[in-house]
């Protein structure tokens, strides 16, 4: 695996561009380092995160919003302040019928968002 490094310490979020990644969806890349990642995500109503998997664990905050989030075979709505652990290998996605942001955490980091 290659090595990212780490980001700087102190991350302002001001200071930061959001990066498009889809119909309705923008992220920033908060922090960092070869074994954790953390990135913001906004969603518009009706963006989709579409279903995929990794081999990373990770761990989802809802900041706010509303979305129907499917993990595996089951799909539950969650909303600002419910959290969601996602095994890594397991099929999961999102769909969001309220505007918000999701905060995603992952180990390792996701090296494919560095490209």
């Amino acid at each position: 695996m290659k090595s990212f490094g780490a980001s700087k310490e102190f991350i302002f979020g001001d200071e930061l561009a959001w990066e498009t990644v889809g119909e309705g969806l923008k992220r920033k890349i908060m922090g960092y380092d070869d074994k954790i990642m953390l990135v913001k995500v906004d969603f518009q109503v009706g963006a989709i995160g579409t279903l995929h998997e990794h081999h990373h664990s990770q761990v989802t905050y809802v900041e706010s919003g509303s979305f129907d989030f499917t993990i595996g075979d089951a799909t539950k709505t969650v909303k600002g302040g419910d959290t969601v652990y996602i095994p890594p290998h397991v099929l999961h996605g999102a769909f969001c019928t309220e505007a918000g942001v999701l905060i995603d955490v992952f180990s390792p980091m996701r090296e494919d968002f560095m490209q």
